[in-house]
């Protein structure tokens, strides 16, 4: 059994419906990508998953236990780490701040896993007593990824983590999802830099219109010519 396993979600909002039938799998430990054109329902999977969309039909499963529909605050007790693309800082807190609210459902704050996720990212703890609101948009990202990490989940799910970096930033950026990835936690990432995702990631699945269309490794996606001219511009 997977770690995490969507089989025919039919997901939206209200009453508006973007997800029909996805079916989806992320094994323990792996790295899944999923890819397609603005508009294909990528972001709304991620957030069906965290319990963040009106669920309207089919299962989500993690770890063995159904959580299809569950609120995002129960989720997160499960071993389920959210970063949103946008507003995914407290701009107003310090970047310690901001660690310990990933804390939050803990009675104190795990002092071993603010020094893991300062090892992680150095300038994180270089820069931990100032105001998340006036870091970088790289820094914010990484401070964004340290808070979920806070509570060392199972799976990290990544809502386009290199969005509005400057170009130089984004492989950084990539290669410390890597890092994460290789001490053993699975990576679920929706990501607009389609090629380089798929190059690094495990296996990949190509959205369109709330629906599946592709699904394989992510170095045969991004070798298959149908894929390429379709979603990745030849």
């Amino acid at each position: 059994m997977s770690l995490l396993e969507v089989r025919d979600l039919d997901a939206g909002y209200g009453d508006l419906q973007i997800l029909t039938d996805v079916d989806l799998d992320v094994d323990d430990e792996e790295y899944v990508t999923i890819v397609g054109p603005n508009g294909a329902g990528k972001s709304t999977v991620m957030k069906s998953v965290f319990g963040l969309t009106t669920h309207m039909a089919g299962t989500v499963t993690f770890d063995g236990e159904d959580i299809s529909g569950t609120k995002p605050e129960d989720v997160i007790h499960k071993g389920l780490g959210y970063v949103p693309q946008n507003e995914n800082v407290f701009a107003e807190l310090s970047v310690e701040e901001n660690l310990e609210m990933g804390a939050y459902i803990l009675d104190e704050v795990p002092q071993d896993a603010l020094g893991m996720v300062y090892d992680r990212f150095p300038i994180l703890e270089e820069r931990r007593e100032q105001r998340a609101g006036t870091m970088s948009g790289g820094q914010r990202q990484m401070l964004a990824m340290g808070r979920a990490l806070m509570l060392d989940p199972d799976l990290l799910l990544l809502d386009e983590p290199s969005a509005g970096l400057a170009p130089d930033l984004v492989d950084e950026m990539f290669d410390k999802i890597d890092e994460i990835n290789g001490t053993g936690t699975a990576i679920l990432m929706v990501e607009q830099n389609a090629k380089e995702a798929l190059r690094r990631c495990d296996r990949g699945y190509v959205l369109s219109n709330g629906q599946n269309r592709y699904e394989d490794e992510g170095t045969v996606l991004l070798n298959d010519e149908e894929v390429r001219r379709e979603f990745l511009g030849g």
